[in-house]
C-alpha cells in the first residue's frame, strides 16, 4: 500500500505536467471557436463593419441564388479544382516513381520538386507567373523563336484561368514527396514476384503499385481539393483583386474577400464563408465515402 501511493501522487503530477502543455493549444482553440461562432451569427445579419448587425434572417441566402456574379465564381473555382488536382496529382506521381529508381543527389532533386510548394502561393512567385505569361513574357519569347505569336496569357479570358491552373500543377511538390515515402514503404518482392510471372511494367503499376499506393493517393487527393478551395493569392495578385478579364479568374474566395472587405457587405460575406465550408466538406464526405470502393489497406 505505501508503495502504490507515492506511484498514483507521481502519475498525477506527470497528468498535470501534460496539461500544462496542452494550455497553448487550448488558448489557441478558443481563437479559432470565437471567429467560427460570430461568423456563424453574422452570415444571418446585414453587417457592414460601421453599425451593429442587424437580424436578416435567410435573407443572405436567398440572395445567393440570384446572385450571377456568385455563380460565376463558383463555375470558376469548381473548373480550376477539376481540373488542377488531378493533374497536380499525375504530374507528382510521376516524378516519385522517377525519383524512387535511385537518382544520385536524390536530396537534392527531392529539395528542389518541393521548393515551388513552399513558394506557390506567395505574391511573389504569382508576380513572376505574371511578368512568365504576360504580352512581353518570356514564355513569348520562347514561342516567338519558333514562329508563334502568343496570347496575352494573363489578360485573355480564354487563357487566364489556364495559367493559374498550370501554376497549381507546377507546384507538384508536397504531394510528390509523400508520393515517394509511400513507394519506399512499397515491398521490393512484389515487383519481383511480377516480373517473375512476366507482368508488364503497366501491368505491375496497375495492379501493384496503385493498390498499395491508394491510401496515399487518397490523403493527397482530400488536402489538395481542399486547398484548391480556398485558393485566393494567385487570382487576386493576376487580376489586380478584379477577377478578371471578364471574371475569368474570379474565384470563390476572391468574389468573398470583395464582398466583405470592399463592399462592406459582412453579413453576406459569413454566409459565403459557410457556403464554402459546406461545399468542402460535402467533397470531402464523398471522397470518404468513395473510399471504400478504391483505398486498399494492408489488413
Amino acid at each position: 500500500m505505501t508503495e502504490v501511493l507515492p506511484r498514483v501522487r507521481r502519475r498525477k503530477r506527470q497528468d498535470w505536467a501534460g496539461y500544462v502543455f496542452l494550455l497553448p493549444w487550448f488558448g489557441g482553440l478558443i481563437f479559432m471557436i470565437v471567429p467560427f461562432v460570430a461568423s456563424l451569427y453574422l452570415a444571418f445579419t446585414d453587417y457592414d463593419l460601421l453599425t451593429p448587425p442587424r437580424w436578416a434572417g435567410l435573407a443572405n441566402f436567398r440572395e445567393m441564388l440570384g446572385d450571377a456574379t456568385l455563380h460565376q465564381s463558383l463555375k470558376v473555382t469548381f473548373v480550376y479544382t477539376l481540373v488542377s488536382v488531378p493533374l497536380s496529382l499525375a504530374v507528382a506521381l510521376g516524378v516519385a516513381m522517377v525519383l524512387d529508381r535511385g537518382v544520385r543527389g536524390l536530396a537534392i532533386y527531392r529539395s528542389v520538386y518541393y521548393l515551388p510548394s513552399l513558394l506557390g502561393g506567395s505574391v511573389a512567385i504569382v508576380m513572376l507567373w505574371r511578368y512568365l505569361f504576360g504580352y512581353d513574357g518570356i514564355v513569348n519569347d520562347l514561342l516567338a523563336t519558333i514562329g508563334i505569336t502568343g496570347p496575352a496569357w494573363t489578360t485573355d479570358p480564354d487563357y487566364a484561368l489556364s495559367t493559374l491552373i498550370l501554376l497549381h500543377v507546377w507546384t507538384f511538390g508536397a504531394p510528390m514527396v509523400i508520393f515517394l515515402a509511400g513507394l519506399r514503404q512499397i515491398p521490393a518482392m512484389y515487383y519481383e514476384a511480377a516480373q517473375m510471372d512476366g507482368a508488364s511494367k503497366w501491368r505491375q503499376f496497375r495492379s501493384i503499385t496503385l493498390p498499395l499506393l491508394s491510401p496515399i493517393i487518397f490523403f493527397n487527393l482530400v488536402q489538395a481539393l481542399i486547398a484548391s478551395f480556398q485558393t485566393f493569392t494567385q487570382s487576386y495578385v493576376i487580376s489586380n483583386g478584379s477577377g478578371g478579364p471578364a471574371g475569368s479568374t474570379l474565384f470563390y474566395n476572391l468574389y468573398l474577400y470583395q464582398k466583405g472587405f470592399a463592399e462592406f457587405d459582412m453579413g453576406y460575406a459569413s454566409s459565403m464563408a459557410w457556403l464554402l465550408l459546406m461545399i468542402i466538406a460535402g467533397f470531402t464526405a464523398i471522397n470518404f465515402l468513395a473510399a471504400r470502393y478504391w483505398v486498399f489497406y494492408d489488413n
